[in-house]
């Protein structure tokens, strides 16, 4: 018997997934025991591992728009499978057309939304598919997807704002070992061979420029391919995933940016669980899928915060007693327990704090770029005061 993989969202676990043996899709449904209504989508395994190996294609559909676009055509009121046909004939992307080619042949096959968005999870990540099947039951698609494209959004935003903020520091980089490795190659070879010609008694510190000198001029390229493999390495060390998290939990432990980096990383966590709750998604279920989103430093927290929440506790007590509340997102979470309103005001929790997004460009600009301008300036005041040092020692000793 071929292998399965059912997928389930369950009310008190979250998302999960179970694998099994059966003859079909509808057999491995009852040998995983679970309820049909919370089955988002069964597999085969041999497929799955194709779909894992295709998830970067994820990057590439624009699933922003599609919501924006779906959620007018619902709100207009076409018919979903209609409204699902019409944005697949003005797709000019092979890859998007396909997607929605295999969700549209899944609604004619009776399915719903949610299974029909599993079956293409390159396009449709788990997130994603929990929104859409919790609001199916509570009849709010449209206003699922606005949701879902505003939270898309905001991420778009944090992640345009960080990369304009990087612009300029690694702009100032490039700059700076550029002129270095100028200064190497062509100004400091010069200088050597003036300076061996007067002869004396050099500093230590320029003799040693002047031999740096000798290497640079007597092996250009060498000396070229060195610099770009000191700006293009920092680009591969990142790409591995150890060195990343080295790198990430430094930057988290810094006084002043690791605060800022903690705000907004609960102001992503409440924003993912307001749009999750206010989709009708229980509470516990809400916290587990929004825990794959979600900063790798909160996730043992959350976790901690699941544990207790399933002991009885309240969701704004288990927040604060592991760390995942500021005070003004404490007193709103608690508000919204006591109205009924805890996806609204989590949300309002996540929209407090944006601001801070903008105190830490802020930072980068007003703090790291000067500090890499003096570091920058004295590589390079240091590399000229050291070729005119000798000089300025010849001078002295002819007065």
């Amino acid at each position: 018997m071929p292998d399965f993989i059912v997928h389930i969202i369950d009310p008190q676990r979250g998302a999960t997934r179970a694998q099994v043996q059966a003859f079909d899709a509808q057999a491995a449904v009852e040998a995983a025991h679970a309820d049909p209504r919370h089955v988002t989508g069964v597999e085969r395994q041999d497929a799955a591992h194709a779909i894992d190996d295709s998830r970067a294609t994820r990057k590439r559909f624009p699933l922003r728009l599609f919501s924006q676009e779906l959620a007018v055509l619902l709100a207009a009121g076409i018919p979903l499978l209609e409204g699902l046909e019409t944005l697949r004939e003005k797709e000019s992307s092979a890859m998007v057309a396909r997607a929605l080619d295999g969700v549209i042949a899944a609604l004619r096959r009776g399915q719903p939304l949610s299974a029909a968005l599993r079956e293409q999870p390159a396009c449709f990540d788990t997130l994603y598919v929990a929104v859409v099947q919790s609001s199916e039951r509570t009849g709010q698609l449209e206003q699922a997807l606005r949701e879902h494209a505003a939270y898309l959004s905001w991420m778009d935003t944090l992640r345009s704002k960080l990369v304009s903020a990087s612009i300029y520091p690694l702009t100032l980089i490039a700059a700076g070992v550029a002129v270095i490795v100028f200064l190497l190659l062509f100004v400091v070879p010069r200088f050597a061979g003036i300076l061996e010609g007067v002869g004396g008694d050099l500093p230590p510190s320029s003799r040693l420029l002047i031999a740096i000198g000798h290497i640079g001029g007597g092996h250009p390229w060498a000396t070229v391919l060195g610099a770009l493999l000191l700006l293009v390495a920092p680009v591969f060390a990142l790409r591995s995933a150890a060195v990343r998290a080295w790198c990430i939990a430094r930057f988290w432990q810094l006084p002043m940016l690791g605060p800022r980096l903690h705000v907004l990383a609960l102001a992503q966590f409440y924003r993912t669980s307001s749009m999750l709750l206010g989709a009708g998604v229980p509470a516990v279920a809400a916290l587990r899928t929004a825990r794959d989103v979600i900063s790798l430093r909160l996730r043992p927290a959350l976790d901690q915060a699941i544990e207790s929440i399933g002991r009885g506790e309240r969701l704004s007590a288990a927040l604060q007693q592991t760390g995942l509340t500021t005070p003004v997102s404490l007193r709103m979470v608690r508000v919204g327990e006591r109205s009924g309103a805890l996806g609204p005001m989590m949300r309002q929790a996540a929209e407090f704090h944006d601001d801070e997004l903008s105190r830490l460009t802020d930072l980068i600009t007003h703090l790291v770029n000067p500090l890499l301008m003096l570091v920058m300036g004295v590589l390079i005041g240091g590399i000229v005061v050291l070729m005119y040092m000798p000089i300025f020692q010849l001078v002295e000793q002819v007065q």
